[in-house]
């Protein structure tokens, strides 16, 4: 039989569709794997928490480097690939390193701070928590926007690994009053007289004090906490009360429907701006 240039093309298309096609159901029934069946985390994926130390973690992320959402990230699942997880070892194959891109709001731009950031993008990952995960990442949330941080108590600074002569640097704690790095960092600026290019460790230690109580929170949801019932996982009462007119499913007359938990008053200030 003969076969003209045409055909033969054909052939050797068909017969390579056909091997790709072998290849894609062979690497399918390993989901969650490269070539080699070593695992590659996949939307979807959901990793298993165990208790952790809380000040061990904030120990870790305040000596972390890249910036702050890269400090929280990569202490949490550093902690989870050493810790008694099932999981460890995949918490272990995932390059933490993606995670830094969100230092100073994104890179630079002073949106919502890398702590926050950081939170979502662990929480996300995390096997069901009792049903708590929402609440956790809606308990660090508030607790970022209300606390006046960073903690500078002489057993927080001690257990970190930094000094007494170090928190001259932080000049002061504030309170954010909202999830966005200029805001949080425009509010400690004024209160400390000092400037963004001051940050260091102040923005260190802000990651550390996020970490812990990132921990504290992961940490009762495993043991059958109901943090969503908290108020420090709600919105506080003036968002509470925006959100009675702007809301998701429903608007009080021409008002606009908004979904949001974070504080509202921060940016606005009645229907004037």
């Amino acid at each position: 039989m003969t076969m003209n240039r045409r055909q033969a093309l054909s052939k050797i298309i068909g017969i390579s569709t056909a091997a790709a096609g072998a290849t894609l159901v062979g690497t399918s029934a390993f989901a969650g794997t490269d070539a080699q069946g070593n695992f590659r985390l996949e939307l979807g994926d959901k990793l298993k928490y165990v208790p952790l130390d809380a000040m061990a973690t904030a120990k870790l992320a305040y000596e972390t480097g890249g910036g702050c959402m890269h400090q929280v990230f990569h202490a949490l699942v550093t902690m989870l690939a050493n810790s008694a997880s099932a999981d460890a070892a995949k918490f272990a194959s995932i390059p933490t390193a993606i995670a830094g891109y969100g230092a100073a709001g994104i890179a630079g731009q002073g949106t919502v701070c890398g702590n926050i950031n950081a939170t979502g993008m662990l929480v996300n990952i995390l096997d069901d928590l009792n049903g708590q995960n929402a609440a956790v990442i809606g308990a660090t949330f508030r607790y970022y926007e209300n606390t006046e941080l960073p903690y500078s108590s002489d057993e927080f600074v001690a257990g970190i690994g930094s000094t007494a002569e170090k928190t001259a640097l932080v000049g002061s704690s504030s309170t954010a009053n909202s999830i966005l790095c200029h805001s949080s960092i425009s509010n400690w600026s004024k209160a400390s007289g000092l400037t963004f290019a001051q940050k260091g460790e102040r923005c260190k230690r802000l990651s550390a004090c996020v970490a812990y109580h990132l921990v504290e929170l992961l940490n009762r949801a495993y043991g059958g906490e109901d943090l969503s019932a908290l108020p420090e996982s709600k919105p506080s009462n003036e968002a509470q009360t925006c959100q009675s007119c702007h809301g998701v499913d429903s608007t009080m007359g021409s008002a606009a429907s908004v979904k949001t938990d974070m504080e509202c008053t921060t940016c606005h200030t009645g229907h004037y701006n």
